[in-house]
């Protein structure tokens, strides 16, 4: 967590002055509220938080920081906030009033604000036939998880959501406010796609759209005891299945919490999750073995494909939670034996959710343009707690390292979305894109005036 600061911003009504937005320094009432990020255990006590409205904002900043001596932190949703380092010396700049979006129905494309969210996109864009690459939770920032690579439902057939991008228009560390593509400064644009926030202050992002109106998901749910009959299952099942089927084994440990439908609420599971695009006879088919493991509850059906953002059921609200993850290069059975032993029922584990996610496909496809994220692995893995008090966080954080541990022998570098523990960006890529990073990194903010979660550093 961050450390609380008594440092005091200087010319702060000189900024406010400029700005269409706001500017808030800790004596304000607003500044309570504004530095609280998605995940509350990120204790965020910056000397200064600017709430933009719009790009001429975000370079008022910028230009303010070089001249104060001081950093810019960007921050839409704040949900991998935890994984900043101190803020101290920073601004923390909120974009979170930016929302405008754009559907171009005949180009198949949205344009999105930089605090745009998931919802924003897929509704508007599910009433002319069309989905994103989002993610599995429809309240995380479209940037955030673009930047960051994006690994959703449809990532298996459609690759990458950082690869579906045909425009960023950033703010870099000059005070510069440029419009970059694939012929307009690439090297920049292939880094920002899957290297983070390091590179310069997103104000807005362009994608491509998928015609989809409907598909075939759901869960099954079993008993916490079966964890490994079914997961063992799931395992040999995800080796036999096409690329337009994404899936997740999952354990769960659920609170007694009034939003919990009754039949699963306080209750340990296992389950397993998929969304398949084809139809549901094709569907049933596919799922047919999973289904002779005998779950409890089956929910799989032809939705709408404007639910899938809810699928994972993730929470919709602000919580406090301790969780990380890794990428594994293959996940044989002795690799579910460890994640079992770790999370399963009998391993003491106090966390709500732990998942093993499978990738592949287009995913692990290197494409001409294709951006920094490299998931070259079969699996991923994240765990996650409730951290409602110190002691909470730390039996997560510690229920978390144990999974990674065991998990060791077959783990590579880091999957950036799902790594939410400090750290450098060195371990999230393999030694030769972080290189190449770094040389970007150097040419476009060599005096790391922007502040980042898992930061790139300079060549230099």
């Amino acid at each position: 967590m961050n450390a609380s600061t008594t440092a005091v911003a200087p010319a702060v009504d000189d900024l406010r002055s400029r700005l269409t937005g706001d500017a808030y320094v800790p004596s304000d009432e607003a500044y309570g509220v504004e530095r609280l990020a998605w995940n509350l255990s990120a204790d965020q006590n910056p000397p200064l938080i600017a709430v933009v409205e719009t790009a001429q904002d975000v370079v008022e900043v910028v230009n303010y920081a070089r001249a104060y001596g001081m950093r810019v932190a960007p921050q839409g949703t704040g949900h991998g906030a935890a994984a900043l380092q101190s803020l101290e010396d920073s601004i923390l700049l909120r974009t979170t009033r930016m929302r405008g979006v754009t559907i171009d129905v005949e180009g198949r494309s949205a344009r999105a604000e930089a605090g745009t969210i998931w919802t924003d996109v897929t509704e508007p864009a599910a009433e002319h036939g069309l989905v994103a690459l989002h993610g599995s939770s429809p309240n995380v920032g479209i940037v955030g998880y673009t930047l960051g690579g994006g690994m959703g439902w449809l990532a298996r057939s459609h690759g990458l959501a950082a690869n579906s991008v045909t425009a960023i228009e950033l703010v870099t560390a000059d005070g510069r406010l440029h419009r970059i593509d694939h012929e307009t400064e690439p090297e920049l644009f292939w880094a920002i796609r899957g290297g983070g926030g390091s590179f310069g202050i997103v104000t807005a992002i362009e994608f491509d759209l998928y015609p989809m109106t409907e598909i075939y998901a759901g869960w099954l749910i079993f008993p916490i005891e079966r964890s490994a009959e079914v997961l063992h299952g799931w395992r040999e099942w995800t080796q036999t299945v096409p690329d337009t089927v994404t899936s997740v084994g999952r354990i769960l440990r659920l609170p007694p919490f009034e939003d919990i439908p009754e039949p699963l609420r306080g209750r340990q599971l296992v389950v397993i999750e998929a969304a398949y695009q084809g139809t549901q006879a094709e569907g049933e088919a596919l799922i047919a073995p999973l289904r002779e493991l005998g779950a409890e509850m089956d929910t799989f059906a032809v939705m709408p494909a404007s639910q899938l953002v809810r699928l994972h059921q993730d929470p919709e609200d602000p919580v406090p939670g301790a969780g990380d993850g890794s990428m594994l290069a293959d996940g044989p059975a002795e690799a579910i034996d460890a994640f079992i032993q770790t999370a399963g029922p009998d391993s003491g584990s106090t966390l709500l959710s732990a998942e093993l996610r499978h990738i592949g496909g287009a995913i692990a496809r290197r494409v001409p343009g294709s951006g920094a994220a490299r998931l070259d692995g079969e699996y991923v893995m994240f765990a996650v707690g409730i951290a409602m008090t110190p002691e909470m966080h730390a039996a997560a954080e510690a229920d978390v390292r144990r999974i990674q541990s065991a998990l060791e022998p077959w783990s590579m570098h880091n999957y950036f979305n799902f790594s939410e523990m400090p750290g450098d960006g060195d371990e999230q890529f393999d030694p030769d894109t972080y290189a190449l990073l770094q040389e970007v990194k150097e040419r476009f903010d060599a005096d790391e005036l922007i502040v980042a979660n898992h930061p790139i550093r300079p060549a230099s």
